[in-house]
């Protein structure tokens, strides 16, 4: 059994996806290579040399590479060799990370994936409008792909933006804080890995039905993901994100420990929630009892049983798909989502 570690896909790739076959695991290795090669190419296209350093911050600062990762996988269910599965395979990478350049300024973050954030190097303005030149750039890019791509962007990106305005509105009522949460998660996190999923399958002409059941797949893993964020958030060094440990309870954003709590209401659990209801966000001292008292809740284990069904449920969207090396990677994928935390 052949096993693509972070080593062997390089940096970028944390993913340790379980296949059988030599042959995609030679396949995923080139191709992503590709991706990072043409990545940079699209950050030497940005007109001057601020935009090219901006746009090229969070690029070069590496990152998963899931997306790109899923969208080569899913164009295994066609012709991996298809012109365009490499730009595809770049364009859902783009809109990642402008998304990433909007979340930092939304979140007032300081580091992302282990270096200063866009937004605290060259500030707010520059951080939103070189996000929005990557989602133009894209969208350049899609606009040479299958006839699909340009549609299911558009969907992509109106997702991202109706999730980012939902988390920054919130719930009307306190009983709907968890059904608010999927809704975000959805919109935010499995979007675009749905999209990517999708978009390579199309490149690639996959067979009818294919994009159906990878989309299913892709909700299912993107908010299993996101919950595994959120866990780790609680749970991870700083050095160990790349980012600020706890930086969702420093913004006032709930991810589902802490809505789990907030809901069950424990009275062992008082100076907690006490914590936690605090509208202005959490720092220094009280930021770090509430990680230490968070680590400690019931509300973790509640957590990663409701990330372990979303596992279960991506898993069963497989089964429509044709069997081979490349649905045993989406398999095991969800895999490595389930040890994230472990």
């Amino acid at each position: 059994m052949t096993v693509l570690s972070e080593e062997v896909l390089g940096r970028s790739v944390v993913a340790r996806l379980a296949v059988r076959e030599k042959a995609l695991e030679r396949r995923m290795v080139r191709s992503l290579d590709r991706v990072e090669e043409r990545l940079l190419a699209c950050v030497g296209e940005a007109s001057g040399p601020l935009l090219a350093d901006v746009v090229g911050h969070l690029v070069t600062a590496g990152g998963k590479r899931i997306r790109p990762l899923l969208t080569l996988l899913g164009a295994e269910f066609g012709d991996p060799g298809s012109p365009g599965v490499i730009e595809a395979a770049v364009v859902s990478e783009l809109i990642h990370t402008a998304s990433l350049h909007h979340d930092d300024v939304m979140d007032e973050a300081v580091i992302r994936h282990g270096v200063p954030s866009v937004n605290a190097c060259w500030g707010n303005t520059v951080a939103v409008q070189s996000g929005n030149w990557l989602l133009t750039k894209a969208a350049q890019m899609a606009a040479g792909l299958t006839s699909e791509a340009v549609p299911l962007q558009a969907e992509a990106s109106e997702r991202l933006v109706r999730g980012q305005l939902r988390e920054l509105v919130g719930p009307t009522r306190p009983q709907d804080r968890l059904p608010h949460y999927f809704e975000v998660a959805s919109d935010k996190s499995a979007s675009l890995l749905s999209f990517a999923l999708r978009l390579g399958a199309f490149q690639a002409g996959a067979p009818r039905g294919v994009d159906e059941a990878l989309a299913q797949y892709g909700e299912h893993l993107g908010v299993a993901f996101q919950i595994s964020d959120d866990l780790l958030d609680i749970t991870a060094t700083s050095a160990q994100l790349g980012k600020e440990q706890g930086k969702d309870l420093a913004v006032g954003v709930a991810g589902l420990p802490v809505l789990l709590l907030l809901d069950a209401g424990h009275a062992r659990e008082a100076e907690l929630r006490a914590l936690l209801n605090r509208p202005a966000g959490l720092e220094g001292a009280e930021r770090d009892r509430a990680l230490e008292l968070l680590q400690r809740s019931e509300a973790m284990e509640h957590a990663r049983a409701i990330m372990e069904g979303r596992l279960s449920a991506a898993r069963a969207a497989l089964a429509a798909l044709p069997r081979g090396a490349a649905r045993r990677a989406l398999d095991a994928l969800c895999g490595v989502v389930a040890a994230r935390t472990a």
